[in-house]
């Protein structure tokens, strides 16, 4: 049972995802890198770093706090790995998010889940704080731009079987104690067409029936040379956030979480999203440079033109996996003290 609900406290903090792993868990400063233990001893590093991770949350004064993925590789293929239908030494070459080549495992054949993936390490991390959780479930669209599919050759049909089996995963994690969850969809700044005719109904399966407050996250990347080399083909406006969210303002799902710090996205847009809850990317993943408090608070100052206060979630504008620790631990500080300035000038 949690202390507070992720609404009772104004502009409460959150990450958007990742958080770096430990050397002795993981090479660090980079996303899927293998693991450094096996059996048992894997099991009790994934634990401790999960701890440690949560503390350090805590420690820079995170309100919504979460298990920084630390017991998975990757924020998409670590959830597929447990479903039956797909093959990861049968593997292909695919273009991701239009963006990158890589290779990827086949669905050979129709997916299914046998058993939860995550919610054993929801109720562990449930059972470390008080706090308010959030937990991070890819979305259906970046699921199936993460795979060949050899099997359904439809991306819609592959959708919908993937909604179903997150909404299976979904209602256990709710049952286990989360507060929020969050499905990360940053392919629905890309296939626009998609997101329109099946990408949004798609998510709304993989959230039918639940009570808990529910989030997508919606970003343009890690910082990685591949992400960062496409957004320097974006323009000086990147405006791909007005495709999808009159689909998603007229959604079932809560919070709308979004990228703005040192990005080109015009504030504006979150206009099209009025009535949900925003959570506002107000740290820059893609930088080492930390940002100073002031920094922070004048994004959240620029949104709270366009969403109510009591309905602006500060958060990173994506995963921090690649970055330092020390850089991630001066970032998650920044975030909170940012918002504790706009909390002041709030409730002055």
């Amino acid at each position: 049972m949690t202390t507070l609900s992720p609404t009772s406290l104004l502009l409460p903090t959150s990450t958007a995802g990742s958080l770096p792993k430990p050397s002795w868990l993981a090479e660090p400063e980079k996303i899927w890198s293998p693991w450094a233990l096996e059996g048992d001893q894997l099991m009790d590093a994934k634990q401790d770093a999960l701890r440690v991770s949560l503390q350090e949350q805590l420690h820079a004064g995170i309100d919504i706090v979460s298990d920084g993925e630390q017991t998975r590789q990757h924020f998409v293929t670590t959830f597929i790995e447990h479903l039956d239908g797909v093959d990861f030494k049968q593997r292909a070459t695919v273009k991701i998010r239009d963006r990158y080549d890589a290779s990827v495992p086949t669905v050979v054949g129709a997916v299914s889940r046998q058993k939860p993936v995550f919610v054993d390490d929801a109720k562990f991390l449930r059972a470390q704080t008080d706090q308010p959780i959030k937990w991070a479930l890819p979305g259906p669209m970046t699921m199936i731009d993460t795979l060949y599919d050899s099997h359904y050759k439809s991306r819609e049909k592959l959708a919908w079987e993937f909604a179903k089996i997150l909404n299976d995963e979904a209602r256990e994690l709710e049952a286990a104690g989360v507060d929020i969850i969050q499905f990360d969809e940053p392919a629905f700044n890309v296939f626009f067409d998609d997101v329109n005719d099946w990408g949004v109904a798609t998510l709304e399966r993989a959230i039918e029936g639940l009570k808990c407050e529910t989030a997508v996250h919606i970003c343009y990347g890690y910082g990685i040379k591949a992400n960062n080399d496409w957004k320097k083909t974006l323009g000086s406006e990147w405006r791909q956030y007005e495709q999808a969210f009159p689909k998603l303002q007229q959604s079932s799902i809560d919070i709308i979480s979004l990228e703005c710090q040192n990005s080109h996205v015009p504030m504006d847009l979150i206009e099209l999203i009025r009535g949900k809850k925003v959570m506002i990317g107000a740290i820059d993943v893609a930088t080492n440079t930390i940002e100073t408090p002031e920094e922070v608070a004048n994004t959240l100052r620029k949104a709270l033109q366009f969403v109510d206060a009591d309905k602006l979630y500060p958060s990173t504008n994506c995963g921090m996996a690649p970055l330092s620790r020390q850089v991630a631990r001066g970032k998650l500080a920044a975030l909170s003290a940012g918002a504790a300035i706009v909390r002041k000038e709030l409730t002055a």
